[in-house]
């Protein structure tokens, strides 16, 4: 089994029209983003079928995969990946985690974040906290998606409610200067507080008014009551 074997897969079903519109949509022009990323044209559901069509390519392959300038490669490895981690033992589960972290310059697009982070950096930190510093790191990290990836694993630790961490390393990212950080941040305060509103309350009482607004407006999204939020 070959990397070779998942590219003539999505190439398969590439559709050009498709790709014309995801390059416009995650942002690949000149000063963007997403800028010079390569796009075929598939939607996730479909990457999802061929990723679990090559559950067991050797990792060299998965890596090969996850290097390529399309988009939709790098999506499907780690898919792959994510695959593997779930199915492997403790050890699997460590050499996998160490992979994604020594490799995320690939992990470069903030769909690739989301779906892989949580359940691969998130999951192993939630399993052994002892090493949850890395998270700190990437908060403070110039790139990025590594502040991306910080704030998104703790997904996480939020879904069995625990929001230490998530809320300290918000609290880094207050002052972020990226529109997807604030986006980010406020994500997962709203999933805090789809839990426990009362601490997410507690923490916005705290914070708002150093908040920029896209991050306020993602944190109180689901709020009956907006104020004094609201108001800003």
């Amino acid at each position: 089994m070959h990397v070779k074997n998942v590219k003539s897969a999505l190439d398969a079903i590439r559709n050009p029209l498709k790709a014309a519109i995801l390059s416009r949509f995650f942002k690949t022009g000149k000063g963007e983003y997403g800028e010079g990323d390569i796009f075929l044209g598939i939607v996730v559901p479909e990457q999802r079928k061929i990723a679990k069509r090559f559950p067991g390519l050797p990792l060299n392959e998965v890596l090969k995969l996850l290097k390529s300038p399309i988009h939709e490669c790098r999506l499907t490895a780690l898919f792959i990946l994510i695959y593997q981690y779930q199915k492997g033992g403790a050890e699997i589960k460590k050499v996998i985690f160490r992979v994604y972290l020594k490799n995320l310059k690939f992990v470069n697009n903030w769909d690739l974040v989301d779906l892989s982070a949580p359940k691969i950096i998130g999951d192993f930190l939630l399993q052994n906290p002892a090493q949850r510093k890395i998270l700190y790191k990437l908060a403070k990290s110039k790139n990025l998606w590594e502040r991306r990836v910080a704030m998104l694993s703790t997904f996480a630790f939020i879904r069995v409610e625990q929001f230490t961490d998530a809320f300290s390393i918000a609290k880094i990212l207050l002052r972020d200067k990226h529109d997807l950080i604030h986006k980010a941040v406020g994500w997962m305060l709203r999933e805090i507080g789809k839990i426990d509103q009362k601490i997410e309350e507690k923490f916005l009482r705290e914070h708002f008014k150093q908040m920029p607004r896209t991050m306020l407006r993602y944190a109180i999204e689901k709020f009956v009551d907006k104020d004094p939020f609201k108001k800003l």
